[in-house]
């Protein structure tokens, strides 16, 4: 293409064009004065001039003057190739020395005329009001309109959205309030200013902050990794009751004495409790501690005895008997807890099950399960009691109690923990709870001629005479007691349990052994005798007697 874009395209120049005539489509000469191969007359050389070479490849489109193909006196091979000849002629494309053949036109189609033969006049279609304008060359080319202001959803600080940092004053008149032009031009900068500042101050005080909140972690990590660790100093002060669950380990520990404010810190006794040789013997339990101590001394008094105040139930205890160990170590008046079991037995956790016949003589009894209990000054009955019965719900869950009571033939839980603290309280070795088990539930069976459904166990007197003898008197003088927990007068089981059993008379009431007797009898230290028939229990007891 030629610096102006005057080379051959599509379109030839208009004639009214200034640039029309230097060598262009306009019908002047070739770029270079040499003859075209289609129509040339002579060589071309570099050195002529224009005027040397007046024709034009193509002729003049104006003037419908044209030279014909093929007429020219130089070679060209590219129509020699489509004759087949590589040779000149006067003629058509198809070597066969004719003339061109024009077209048919079509009279639907305005543009469809038949093509002009060489040398014709022409109509010149691109001066119908429906051609394309021909481009304009540079000089007489318009500047390109300026696109049209944006009209997007932000349009952006300079047009009607002021940015954050854009500043403006607050007080400026609004749109038709006048003299905004004037504020905007005088006193924009300084109102810009202003918010400019104040935007500044607050990521100021806001990247201060941060900065903060970095040292402040950053000071507490430290500390944590390489700082010394905080603990008190000296044996403390003060008395304080912490109660260490079961299953607690050195952290947990460490938590319940930071909470209580004995050590200054969980690292400290974690620390001092590794450091020492029995630190990982400390057991679960209520521990009676001083305020403020330093971590090392703080385990060395929960290793010792002096600071344990822990209740241990054994099995087979009486209610009553625990009442009165936890009015001793709360220090309370005797009888306070026993009076709270009475009153506020509803409120202490009993499950749905419990407390089923009205002649129990306490709802509270086969609940305070045998087991390690914090008691230690300080603490309210009620809140001790309650501990207990959860702790007793738990193991009763835990053995499937409920679940049980039908497939031993009993009409609920409370039956089954019932008999096993008939087991408890009439066994003598666990190694016989089994069986001392399968006696109760044969004597309970409804063909039971032997007893005809009497237990007529002496433990169930003793209970209910608030007594432990062995001697409770004659069988006709125990008949006529009338007590619904006399089981040598009234058929079937007591009210209630008359104990609190522990594990394995559970275990056994739940599991009974295979057997038919309906009697035992402890001859010694080392022996029970079961038997099955009375006459076989007579000779039982005759040894019995030799024994003592």
């Amino acid at each position: 293409m030629t610096e102006y874009g005057r080379g051959p395209g599509s379109e030839p120049w208009h004639p009214e064009d200034p640039l029309y005539g230097d060598g262009g489509w306009g019908g002047q000469q070739a770029p270079h004065g040499g003859s075209s191969p289609y129509g040339g007359q002579g060589q071309h050389h570099p050195q002529q001039s224009q005027q040397d070479h007046p024709q034009t490849p193509y002729g003049d489109w104006n003037t419908g003057q044209q030279q014909a193909y093929g007429r020219q006196q130089g070679y060209d091979p590219l129509q020699a190739q489509y004759e087949g000849t590589g040779q000149p002629h006067d003629g058509g494309w198809d070597g066969t020395q004719q003339g061109q053949v024009p077209y048919g036109s079509d009279p639907a189609d305005p543009y469809g005329q038949p093509a002009a033969a060489y040398g014709e006049e022409r109509p010149d279609f691109y001066g119908t009001p429906e051609a394309y304008p021909p481009p304009e060359p540079p000089s007489r080319r318009r500047p390109a309109a300026e696109p049209d202001p944006e009209t997007g959803w932000d349009p952006g600080p300079d047009q009607g959205e002021e940015a954050f940092f854009a500043g403006g004053d607050e007080d400026d008149d609004g749109p038709g309030r006048g003299g905004r032009g004037e504020r905007r031009g005088r006193g924009g900068k300084k109102s810009r200013k202003g918010r400019n500042g104040f935007a500044c101050l607050v990521v100021t005080v806001v990247f201060a902050g941060g900065l903060g909140g970095v040292g402040y972690f950053g000071y507490q990590f430290y500390q944590d990794r390489f700082g010394a660790t905080p603990d008190f100093a000296g044996e403390g002060s003060g008395q304080v009751v912490v109660d260490i669950p079961k299953d607690a380990g050195g952290y947990e520990i460490g938590r319940k004495l930071k909470e209580a404010g004995v050590v200054k810190s969980i690292d400290a006794f974690v620390s001092a409790q590794g450091k020492h040789p029995q630190g990982q013997s400390i057991q679960p339990g209520a521990y009676m501690l001083k305020k403020h101590m330093s971590a090392a001394n703080a385990v060395e008094l929960m290793l010792s005895p002096n600071s344990r105040s822990n209740l241990i139930i054994p099995e087979g205890r009486r209610n009553k008997w625990v009442y009165q160990e936890i009015d001793k170590r709360l220090k309370v008046a005797k009888g306070t807890t026993e009076k709270v079991a009475q009153n506020d037995w509803k409120e202490l956790g009993l499950p749905a099950w419990a407390n089923t016949d009205k002649d129990i003589k306490d709802p509270l009894e086969g609940f305070l399960y045998p087991s390690n209990y914090p008691v230690a000054e300080g603490q309210k009955p009620a809140d001790v009691l309650r501990k207990m019965v959860a702790h007793a719900n738990e193991k009763y869950e835990e053995l499937g109690l409920k679940s049980k009571a039908a497939e031993l033939g009993l009409k609920d839980p409370l039956q089954v923990l019932t008999v096993a603290s008939l087991v408890q309280a009439e066994g003598k070795y666990k190694r016989d709870f089994e069986k001392v088990a399968t006696v109760v539930y044969n004597r309970l069976k409804p063909t039971n001629t032997e007893t005809y459904g009497l237990l007529d166990f002496d433990s169930t007197v003793n209970y209910l005479r608030g007594e432990s003898k062995l001697s409770t008197g004659s069988v006709d003088e125990l008949r006529k007691v009338d007590d619904p927990y006399n089981t040598y007068k009234i058929k079937g089981l007591p009210p209630g349990p008359i104990s609190n059993p522990g594990e394995v008379a559970l275990k056994s009431a739940m599991h009974p052994a295979k057997g038919n007797w309906y009697y035992f009898v402890s001859i010694n230290e080392d022996e029970t005798l079961f038997a099955e028939t009375n006459e076989e229990q007579n000779r039982n007891r005759e040894k019995y007697l030799k024994g003592q």
